[in-house]
């Protein structure tokens, strides 16, 4: 099987599409370049295509050095056979070559490897021939000083039967099968533990069984992380009695004969000792797998939504981390997220102290012309945004609450620390909740994405696979909406195709250094930038205000000169081109087509001249709460309130209501019918309204409903 067949095996794509993205791939092009600025070498693959393409074609070449290590390994044994290298090389699923290496795969020395060295292998080929007429003469033959009676004998007989049963490719193909289709996963809590306080989150699985190919994401998760905890034990099982009967079916060739009991015993041997342990493991790993793509995809598309919230823009911003007892810490930031000024405030218990408070966030907002506050959602939020809309300001200013999920992380990291090494982690935790309001995508790139919080189970997913889905989700979001050369951070600089991290150390350097950029082309300048980089990310960037207005919009530098040929043609200024939707009606597309720029290019071109350097995200919006809700006692069953979406998993969302504790409309409570995807009906940070089913004061839970 060629690399090609591998891939379209998973994927439907073109022999041409994959041939020309792997070759792209080859030449050092990153995915986000290749979206958009390859399609029609391509044939118009999406990001999400090329990425699958990508993986897959690692996947491969890690299969076929596998297969070549497992034949070198077999034949160093001098064990070899044409039809041996024949069957692994045909295949193409490692789990069945894995089956095929398992005779030869050097391991710790087992019961039937002791048997073998006491010379029992004979007699075990004697019982599975199954003609022996007197099986207790034979075995006698086979005593010894290490093999002392005739059921020694048998014994070591049996564990080498067990072994090859074991090893049987047919009969571990057929009970793998079974464990996938008919498998039952089950649960009993450990009696020692059940009354734990840190068990009761888990007493729905205390006594659970289901079939596992039916059991959802969150369920599979959640009954291995109380595996894991201590407090279930959990097993994964078929039918014993079906599986022994296969087994001998395909063994014995009549039950009848004395050679028969000895297989019996084998066989349950081999199910009990070797095939049930390692087949139930398996499956249960393939479906937690299962399990890990569905909750990262979760996390994956919540992510993406998050990242690309509406910004506030270029706006001057309070920044507000609540507290009581500390206090609330305020930071003002200017335009381009730089810390002005801080300051702490006490308007609640214990000091109470609002006069001061109000005086000094009055004097704060005047002096530092602030647009808008950004109040952390964390403890006596709800609290400081009473207070907020109290004050008087001379001008309107805007109160937004906003997630502060992850603020902590980033206040302690190296990456605050090199931003603000003269202040403590109070004052960078408010700054970041105010850059979040600004540009949640700017902010957010500098937190490991599983600190946000926006998921299912994130912490007992495969940690390797969850980095590397959501490192895409950040290079894709980063590429998407493009960055501001003059003013990103190293980190945002980091996820634009083509930089990376030590790229993106330099351009800060250079920046510093040089002031800032007037053109692209000044990319070039930067140590170590070389040609191919400056393709990847060139038009990634943008230069506000610089000396070619082309450098402010997604339009590839290959291209310029193409452009100034559009414009040139219909006989006008580049600048009199750029937005004109009149004039760019007239260019005729096909016209402009060559080898070097195809249908799909020029069309996007001319796209993006209509609304150059446009952000494809939307503008904040303010959500006003319920003011009568203080905390959880103040939430009234059968009543609709305000509400935003915080997080989204498979078998619902959580709805932010304006108190501590998030409410879940569960999948059912979405809309009226059936819902296969939760992200069909909402989104991150949607406002919506929803009704109060059910208050638990005691478990701090609510229950919510998007059908009013």
């Amino acid at each position: 099987m060629t690399i090609n067949q591998y891939i379209q095996e998973k994927v439907a794509v073109s022999d041409v599409s994959i041939n020309n993205t792997l070759q792209l791939l080859a030449d050092d092009c990153t995915i986000p370049f290749i979206a958009r600025y390859r399609k029609d070498v391509t044939k118009n693959l999406d990001e999400v295509q090329i990425e699958q393409i990508a993986k897959l074609a690692s996947q491969y070449e890690t299969l076929v050095k596998r297969k070549e290590f497992i034949i070198s390994s077999i034949e160093e044994q001098g064990l070899l056979t044409d039809n041996l290298q024949e069957k692994i090389n045909q295949s193409f699923d490692l789990t069945e070559i894995e089956d095929i290496y398992l005779p030869f795969k050097k391991k710790r020395k087992t019961k039937a490897d002791v048997a073998r060295e006491n010379g029992l292998e004979s007699l075990a080929k004697i019982i599975m021939s199954q003609n022996v007429n007197d099986l207790a003469f034979t075995t006698e033959k086979y005593l010894s000083s290490k093999v002392l009676s005739a059921a020694d004998a048998l014994q070591g007989a049996r564990d080498i039967i067990a072994e090859w049963i074991n090893e049987n490719l047919f009969i571990r193909k057929a009970l793998r099968r079974k464990f996938q289709r008919n498998a039952t996963i089950s649960t009993k809590v450990i009696k020692t533990k059940k009354e734990e306080e840190a068990a009761q989150k888990f007493e729905h699985y205390f006594d659970w069984n289901e079939a596992l190919y039916k059991a959802p994401s969150h369920r599979l998760l959640a009954m291995l992380r109380a595996t894991n905890e201590g407090f279930v034990k959990l097993d994964v099982s078929i039918d014993k009695e079906e599986a022994l009967a296969f087994i001998e079916e395909n063994v014995i060739k009549n039950k009848k004969h004395e050679t028969a009991t000895e297989i019996i015993k084998a066989i349950a041997d081999a199910y009990k000792r070797l095939l049930e342990p390692t087949l139930a493991n398996e499956v249960l790993q393939e479906y937690k797998l299962k399990a890990d793509l569905q909750s990262i995809g979760v996390f994956s598309e919540n992510l993406v939504q998050l990242l690309l919230a509406a910004p506030l823009g270029e706006k001057r911003v309070m920044g507000i981390d609540p507290g009581f007892k500390t206090g609330c810490k305020i930071v003002c930031i200017d335009e381009n997220g730089n810390l002005l000024y801080n300051e702490t405030i006490f308007p609640h218990a214990p000091q109470k102290e609002v006069a001061m408070a109000t005086k000094k966030v009055r004097s704060m907002a005047n002096s530092y012309k602030i647009d808008a506050i950004a109040i952390g959602n964390g403890t006596a939020s709800r609290e400081t945004e009473f207070f907020i809309k109290k004050v008087a300001f001379d001008k309107p200013v805007q109160v937004f609450v906003v997630s502060e999920a992850g603020a902590s992380v980033y206040s302690a990291s190296k990456i605050a620390r090199d931003e603000f090494p003269s202040f403590d982690v109070t004052v960078r935790g408010a700054v970041s909740i105010a850059r979040r309001l600004q540009d949640p995508l700017a902010e957010l790139v500098k937190i490991d994405p599983k600190a946000i919080g926006v998921g299912q189970y994130q912490h007992d997913v495969d940690q390797s696979l969850l980095k590397e889905a959501l490192d895409q989700v950040v290079v894709r979001s980063v590429n998407k909406v493009g960055i501001n050369l003059n003013t990103a951070s190293k980190s945002l600089l980091s996820y634009v195709s083509g930089i990376g991290e030590k790229m993106a150390e330099n351009i800060v350097k250079y920046r510093a250094e040089n002031g800032a950029f007037v053109n692209r082309n000044q990319l070039k300048k930067v140590p170590r930038l070389g040609d191919k980089a400056f393709q990847q990310a060139a038009a990634f960037v943008r230069i506000v205000d610089g000396d070619f207005t082309l450098d402010n919009s997604s339009v590839h530098p290959e291209a310029y000169k193409l452009v100034e040929k559009m414009a040139k043609d219909l006989k006008v200024n580049l600048s009199d081109l750029i937005g004109n939707n009149e004039l760019l009606k007239k260019i005729d597309t096909t016209k402009y087509i060559s080898n070097d720029f195809g249908a799909h290019y020029i069309q996007d071109l001319v796209n993006e001249l209509e609304k150059p350097g446009l952000d494809p995200r939307k503008k904040a919006k303010v959500l006003e709460f319920d003011t009568s809700l203080k905390n959880i006692n103040d939430v009234e069953v059968g009543k609709v309130y305000n509400g935003i979406v915080n997080n989204i998993t498979n078998f619902g969302c959580f709805v932010d209501i304006g108190i501590k504790e998030s409410g879940l409309v569960h999948v059912s409570q979405l809309k009226a019918g059936f819902v296969s995807d939760v992200n069909e009906v909402v989104k991150l940070h949607q406002h919506v309204q929803v009704k109060v089913l059910e208050v638990d004061t005691t478990k701090k839970r609510l229950q919510l409903s998007l059908i009013i």
